[in-house]
């Protein structure tokens, strides 16, 4: 069982950043696949990035492409933390941001059945 807890939302203005944390409270968080997901009013939950585990000591990293080049996603085993470094903000961007753990090894990281385990969400509002 994996609780995550993410924290570091908040409200930014069009063109800022902002910096997402989600610690995770199992010792082997580093066995984990993690994603973030944002979820917009009225709309469903959409992936935003992962990293995953290459088995080559090296995690990759997955965008969605409306954040590349924008967003990005780094973890900090020796914490238990996911992060999200969210750059060049925009509008659209404005969501309740999630972050979500999957066990397996292999998974379809845009795909939110592939992850077991969610937090409770942050809240980001960007405005124009």
């Amino acid at each position: 069982q994996v609780q995550l807890v993410e924290s570091g939302g908040g409200l930014v203005q069009a063109g800022g950043s902002l910096r997402l944390s989600c610690a995770g409270s199992s010792s082997t968080f580093r066995n984990y696949a993690m994603g973030w997901f944002r979820q917009a009013p009225g709309k469903e939950r959409e992936f935003v990035a992962a990293t995953t585990w290459t088995g080559r000591n090296t995690y990759a990293a997955d965008f969605a492409d409306s954040v590349k080049g924008r967003f990005t996603i780094s973890r900090d085993n020796a914490r238990n933390t996911l992060y999200l470094q969210m750059s060049s903000l925009k509008p659209e961007d404005t969501a309740v941001y999630y972050c979500a753990a999957s066990s397996r090894q292999t998974i379809r990281t845009g795909v939110t059945s592939s992850y077991d385990y969610w937090g409770q969400g942050t809240q980001v509002t960007v405005s124009s």
